[in-house]
């Protein structure tokens, strides 16, 4: 098309990060953006506003219910995301202590009159309780969402009570509702895996997708002699990574483009959602982070049994189209041949020669 023809007038004069040229309108925005870097001062503050006004017209809550959902928010506002703007993030939770402490700009004590802001005491039934009483609020919060993500960790009281709550009042409001939540390591015992079953149960009515990390996969990852608050810490980042692997995709302008709607396709009423995380330096390192993301020990099912993948790149400014490439069809080669498959590219140069794919696979049969 027109963007095509544009393209390969102007591939002589751009730089790299501008030949990402995917045909029309996102090959012209990347124009306007090559354009915008060499134009006069004055000129580009006008476009800079402009742009500023074009935000993500997407609105992404990030709801951390508890301590679990509360620490992976922390660990998203540590990590810079809360920085773009283009997400709300906040912390619910029946301890007014744990909420004093959260990084969140945004939060909310459930249950003032059920918890007294003491906490739910690992009973999910005090946490639902809590959240029942504070529904007006919940509510009032995720209005006017198009996409809430119900972040926590089962098995204790506020998250596995108060999730549920939480993602029907956003599914109310008409958002597209993912839950990202963790099952609890072995170690902590019977009861805490029974709760976190039947809450995950309760959460699952709720949603239209859930991705369920079990944390005894974590134990994969890490590496033998791992300090145990380190342990926790991976699962709380494993979290962060479920949502901004998803969240980041619509709301930051990547090379490649990927809208809400797009997204909206494949995570829609599609069930449980498997993550994906992989990352690989060298010559091969596209092909070898694709194949880590899709053979992770966090995913349960074989890739090939989704029937929606969505997949980020994320890489330097030096990754090139090859690469992108080869990624591309290192997982379109894995998945089923009529599977839903989009993919987002962005460049952060503090990867340096790494390169990460999550992927993010949805619409296994239950």
């Amino acid at each position: 098309g027109s963007g095509a023809a544009l393209g390969r007038r102007t591939m002589a004069r751009l730089p790299l990060s501008v030949l990402w040229l995917v045909g029309g309108a996102a090959g012209v925005a990347m124009v306007q953006r090559a354009a915008v870097a060499h134009a006069p001062a004055a000129r580009r503050a006008g476009v800079a506003m402009a742009q500023e006004a074009m935000a993500s017209p997407c609105v992404i809550k990030v709801v951390g219910v508890g301590g679990g959902g509360g620490n992976a928010v922390n660990r998203m506002i540590q990590f810079g995301q809360a920085q773009t703007g283009a997400v709300e993030y906040w912390a619910l939770n029946t301890d007014i202590q744990a909420l004093d402490a959260s990084l969140s700009p945004n939060r909310l004590g459930l249950g003032a009159g059920t918890s007294r802001g003491l906490g739910a005491g690992g009973s999910p039934d005090t946490g639902a309780a809590s959240a029942k009483e504070s529904y007006d609020q919940i509510s009032q919060m995720v209005s006017g969402s198009d996409m809430v993500f119900v972040v926590a960790g089962m098995g204790g009281g506020t998250g596995s009570g108060g999730a549920p709550i939480v993602a029907e009042a956003a599914k109310a409001a008409g958002a597209l509702t993912v839950a990202v939540v963790t099952k609890p390591f072995s170690f902590e015992g019977q009861r805490r895996m029974r709760q976190a079953n039947e809450a995950i149960a309760k959460l699952k009515q709720h949603v239209d997708a859930m991705i369920v990390v079990s944390n005894d996969r974590l134990l994969d990852l890490v590496e033998e002699g791992t300090p145990l608050q380190e342990a926790f810490c991976v699962a709380d980042d494993i979290l962060r990574q479920g949502v901004v692997g998803i969240s980041d995709i619509i709301v930051q302008p990547g090379l490649i483009n990927v809208d809400f709607a797009d997204v909206q396709s494949i995570m829609g009423s599609s069930g449980l959602a498997l993550m994906g995380i992989g990352t690989a330096e060298g010559k091969t390192r596209a092909r070898d982070a694709a194949f880590a993301a899709v053979s992770s020990p966090l995913i349960d099912f074989p890739i090939a049994q989704a029937t929606g993948i969505v997949f980020t790149i994320t890489g330097s400014s030096a990754m090139t189209l090859q690469e992108v490439n080869a990624a591309a069809e290192a997982i379109y080669e894995m998945a089923d041949p009529d599977a839903n498959i989009i993919f987002g590219a962005q460049v952060d140069d503090t990867m340096g020669n790494v390169l990460s794919i999550t992927v993010v696979a949805t619409g296994f049969g239950d």
